[in-house]
């Protein structure tokens, strides 16, 4: 299997099949070790590994991550766990050759690729999901950072939103592409449009200067227009708010809310008076995985998140928890009218005051929420042993990759160490046994480092250095400004009290510092509207509770759900 270079296309590959469904992709897999790559429509276009094992097919997103242009390294890099590789035939080949599993957590083995069979056809089902309102986020999330001639927008995901004002007349290829035409045949439509646009000197971006220099380098992998990048499009360009189609509502990027944050907090930095109590998580709205009514726990929805969690490494789903967190942090996103609301410009700064008794209940429900949720993941695995084994080691996985010097997000890695701690969860004897034996490193370093790191965050002593943490552990200080009283003996109370306000005035402090920290990890982030939105405080509460019982009072629905666990646990594993 030969590899290209980084930004040759890789659609001339015989495992690529291009934007193909999910239902396809699995009958094309018929025995253990066959694999493809596809274009997922779910995913905005980003590459998805289908592969049989064990009889099962399973799907495994490629995560892709956009560099700096810079002389001599590849544009972006692929990868599906940790390593991280500059072509997504350079991955392939490294998993195929090395026989390495594509999941630690399943232990997939991809071995022998499907050849794909006559040309890449674009999807008619595919044009109707990319052109319809509703999802018109996903191929704009997705085009941003795509820069090398094998993007999966000429793939058959190029062709929308030409039409607007200043569009180029030139029309794309309607012709199937074969496996050996060149790319580059596909780019007079983008450059035309790109020409459309400059409207003085060779060298003049913009028909009027912007207001302030861009914060953005003027070579950018992403296109806020919309527009498909080409590989030859050598004009650079800086984003501004006249590339951005009336009416479009496709969701801002992270580092767009850090730039207009910034921007307005230098205008004015005087302190106002707090007018309303604020809340930053959205009202239980629609859900696209659930119903207007749901019950709880329905076992669809459940099937759904399951594969839609397994279609995303760690690290990726990371990202998503950081994003989520921030924005119901008060981190990120804070609307001006928001901060003129509350009198201060950050949530972090919000839950030490008396008027954020809202967004501190919040937090409260949302960690809890969120530690039932995984626990749940794991007594709801009513399988073999190793499946709820390989449940433990996945959650593992992700506290490590949203501990300190990753993601940073410690508020979720509490989540995801409250689940993996509590009760019913660690009685499971014989599933922890099965971890130990056949997961040893995820279960060394759950015992030797994500336990011992837990304890000292819970005691305000843990690492809270903006930097190397994005969003700060705040759930001792909430609990504590809430009148929860701090356990253990009455002089280590004392100390631990005094460490736990100390660090919330610290976070209050660094409150900036922390949103520069987070949106620098998220620039360049695209997240799935799915995973965005299954974990997002409301979706996990009518998931749990379900549409009715949500508005129980907390108290009730904490115990009933805790006798739910209990059952479950006392079923996996029976007392003896």
């Amino acid at each position: 299997m030969q590899v290209p270079q980084d930004g040759e296309d890789f659609a001339s590959q015989p495992w690529y099949h291009g934007p193909i469904s999910r239902q396809k992709a699995e009958a094309l897999l018929q025995q253990d070790g066959d694999f493809l790559v596809r274009a997922s429509r779910s995913r905005g276009g980003h590459p998805v590994i289908s592969c049989r094992w064990q009889g099962s097919a399973l799907h495994f997103e490629v995560l892709r991550v956009a560099l700096r242009p810079r002389p001599g390294r590849p544009t972006a890099l692929f990868q599906l766990e940790d390593e991280r590789f500059p072509s997504l035939p350079s991955l392939v080949l490294s998993y195929v050759t090395g026989q390495r599993p594509l999941s630690q957590a399943t232990g997939a083995v991809a071995s022998r690729p499907v050849i794909r069979q006559g040309p890449i056809r674009r999807s008619f089902s595919e044009d109707t999901l990319l052109e319809s309102p509703a999802r018109i986020e996903l191929p704009r999330a997705r085009k941003r950072s795509d820069s090398q001639p094998a993007g999966l927008e000429h793939m058959g995901l190029s062709g929308e939103d030409h039409s607007g004002p200043g569009a180029s007349p030139v029309p794309t290829c309607a012709l199937p592409r074969m496996g050996s035409d060149p790319v580059l045949l596909k780019t007079p439509a983008s450059l035309g449009s790109v020409v459309d646009g400059l409207r003085a000197s060779d060298g003049q971006l913009h028909a009027k200067a912007p207001n302030k220099p861009p914060r953005t380098p003027s070579l950018v992998l992403h296109d806020a227009s919309g527009r498909p990048p080409t590989y030859c499009e050598l004009v650079p360009r800086v984003p501004s708010a006249q590339e951005t189609p009336t009416g479009h509502s496709g969701p801002e990027t992270e580092a767009s809310w850090w730039e207009a944050n910034e921007e307005e907090e230098e205008e004015d930095r005087s302190f106002a008076r707090p007018k309303a109590e604020v809340f930053f998580c959205p009202p239980n709205n629609l859900f696209c995985l659930l119903g207007p009514q749901n019950r709880p726990l329905e076992p669809k929805v459940l099937s759904t998140l399951r594969d839609l969690f397994l279609e995303h490494h760690p690290g990726s789903t990371a990202l998503h928890l950081l994003l989520v967190d921030c924005q119901a942090t008060g981190l990120l996103g804070v609307t001006k009218a928001q901060r003129g609301a509350m009198g201060v410009t950050s949530g972090l700064e919000l839950l030490t005051l008396p008027h954020g008794h809202r967004l501190r209940l919040e937090l409260l429900e949302r960690h809890e929420a969120l530690a039932l949720a995984g626990a749940l993941a794991v007594l709801g695995c009513s399988g073999p042993l190793e499946e709820r084994a390989a449940t433990l080691r996945g959650l593992v996985e992700l506290a490590l990759a949203l501990r300190p010097g990753a993601a940073g997000d410690l508020p979720g890695l509490a989540a995801v160490m409250g689940a993996l701690l509590m009760p019913q969860v660690s009685r499971l004897e014989r599933t922890w046994r099965q971890l130990r034996r056949s997961h040893t490193q995820a279960a060394l370093a759950f015992e030797q480092e994500l336990k011992p790191l837990m304890r000292a965050l819970d005691e305000g002593a843990g690492p809270c250095a903006p930097g190397e943490v994005a969003l700060p552990h705040v759930v001792p200080a909430v609990r504590l400004l809430e009148g929860q009283e701090l356990p253990g003996p009455l002089d280590e109370s004392c100390e631990r009290l005094l460490r736990t306000l100390h660090r919330a005035r610290l976070v209050a402090r660094d409150a900036p510092q922390f949103r520069e920290a987070a949106a620098r990890r998220l620039r360049g982030f695209q997240p799935n509207p799915q995973l965005r939105e299954a974990l997002t405080t409301g979706f996990v509460q009518r998931l749990l509770w379900g549409s009715q019982g949500v508005g129980a009072p907390h108290a009730t629905r904490l115990e009933k759900f805790q006798r739910v666990l209990s059952a479950l646990s006392q079923r996996l594993e029976p007392d003896v």
